[in-house]
């Protein structure tokens, strides 16, 4: 009798140690190497028309971003045309990286190149084509509206340009680091373009050499960097000081962080670092 109860006790906890090893937590951040990322069919997707997963729809763990629906890099041949789409309850952004092109918006057009970033609100449809010889390259983010917001009525096409955007810094980050503050919410009346509805800030940033934007996190918002230029250190999951979660980062690195996780980046001493952000509001947060 004395060995029956450590018996029984081995029994009952060998099922609930199994349960308990195979329940998976989602990430708190990801990272991805973009050039290293395999093209993949999506909605806009034709012979001329490219599509790279960053994050989001097409990628690897898609579900562990709850804002975004789609991050990722869209390459068009020369001549060539992407599919029409419009999303009923996404907004989305294009930030074009390289060439020139035409971007169709509803019953407008509009030329588009290098540096150009627009909005493109939910229900409008909307495609680009490469009106060139070269290629062109943009990063395509779109994003999930809640059903509790109501939608207005669709503005004209906003569209704007990052060499005219003026750097500044940002109150409560060091001045090592610059902001072009280029589109929020709609709410809002800081940034260039304001008419998001889960976007509150799409921003570059311009790092000095050993520069920083200092370790920390955000209770109400995801968020995501892709470097565009030059090497550092990034912060991602670490303590408030960066310490425990620091990775070496480079041009083509993007990072998706999840809710209150620790977000920064050290710039090399070798030079100046550029990288491209977004960050988005969790649909439980007031809007």
């Amino acid at each position: 009798m004395k060995r029956l109860f450590p018996l029984v006790s081995l029994v009952l906890l060998i099922p609930f140690a199994s349960a308990f090893a195979q329940r998976k937590v989602a990430p708190t951040w990801l990272h991805r190497y973009v050039p290293g990322i395999s093209e993949v069919p999506a909605d806009l997707s034709t012979p001329t028309c490219h599509y790279r997963p960053i994050f989001g729809a097409g990628s690897p763990q898609a579900r562990v971003p709850v804002t975004v629906a789609r991050f990722g890099e869209l390459t068009v041949d020369p001549r060539g045309e992407c599919k029409t789409v419009s999303y009923p309850r996404e907004e989305q952004i294009y930030v074009i990286v390289k060439g020139e092109g035409i971007l169709h918006y509803g019953d407008e057009t509009a030329p588009v190149r290098k540096d150009d970033f627009m909005y493109l609100p939910p229900t409008v449809a909307h495609t680009v084509a490469n009106s060139s010889t070269q290629p062109l390259l943009l990063v395509v983010m779109g994003f999930k509206i809640p059903h509790n917001l109501q939608l207005v009525s669709p503005s004209k096409l906003r569209i704007a340009n990052m060499v005219n955007e003026r750097e500044q810094t940002v109150s409560g980050h060091p001045s090592s680091v610059l902001y072009k503050l280029m589109l929020g919410s709609r709410t809002g009346t800081r940034d260039t373009i304001d008419s998001a509805y889960v976007v509150t800030s799409l921003f570059w940033m311009d790092f000095a050499p050993g520069g920083t934007n200092f370790p920390h996190h955000h209770p109400n918002a995801e968020e995501i960097y892709l470097v565009m230029d030059g090497h550092g250190q990034m912060v991602a999951g670490g303590g408030m000081n960066g310490i425990e979660g620091l990775h070496p980062a480079k041009a083509g690195d993007a990072y998706f962080f999840r809710q209150n996780c620790t977000v920064g980046f050290y710039d090399s001493h070798a030079g100046k670092a550029h990288i491209l952000a977004v960050r988005s509001l969790l649909p439980e947060y007031d809007h």
